[in-house]
């Protein structure tokens, strides 16, 4: 028998016993975990804002207060019809050039990133949260999960077109390591947590 191969055999009666399950969750502490704090901590931390409203009312006023009524914003939810555009959807994305603010919801968002995962259902059109200057998610706090892992069970076996995770304003820092705000998409994000 070579040397390789009587290495090998070593290694190969070495192995550990073979496990059919991999373990569940628990040892994440999945029970300690503030999911909310831990989500506004981990927004704040990667550029973004964030508005606990009671209902879509406190949306609209903080709306029209901090964006610009002259400005363009788009929406896929009538309720905002009195100051952002509902009627755009079939539009070419070139038109939304000028827009300064889509206000679109979220299925679920994840604490541990701060992700919001939205799908072509409920955004109109694949580039609705990546021309706009800024960018408005809607989300309720009972849909935020603590870690990817339940995210993906939320997923699961669904049936959409496109679907995407949203996290902060976009951002790069590659160039000359200096950090550059709205490089691939929207240049602010503010997440409203709704009860």
């Amino acid at each position: 028998m070579s040397s390789r191969d009587s290495i090998l055999s070593k290694i190969k009666s070495n192995q550990p016993a073979s496990v059919s399950e991999l373990p569940g969750l628990g040892f994440l502490g999945l029970d300690k975990i503030d999911v909310i704090e831990t989500y506004k901590t981990v927004l704040k931390g990667i550029g973004g804002f964030c508005e606990e409203v009671a209902g879509l009312d406190e949306v609209k006023s903080y709306i029209e207060k901090h964006y610009p009524a002259d400005k363009r914003k788009i929406t896929t939810l009538p309720e905002f019809a009195e100051f952002a555009e509902i009627n755009w959807t079939n539009d070419d994305p070139h038109t939304l050039e000028n827009a300064e603010l889509a206000i679109i919801r979220a299925h679920f968002g994840v604490a541990e990133n701060s992700a919001l995962w939205v799908t072509d259902d409920i955004l109109g059109q694949r580039v609705s949260p990546f021309i706009p200057q800024y960018l408005a998610i809607i989300v309720n706090k009972k849909d935020i999960v603590p870690f990817m892992q339940q995210a993906y069970e939320h997923i699961g076996d669904a049936d959409y077109g496109f679907g995407t995770f949203i996290a902060g304003p976009s951002k790069t820092a590659d160039i000359e390591q200096s950090l550059v705000l709205g490089a691939h998409g929207a240049r602010g994000l503010t997440v409203f947590l709704m009860e």
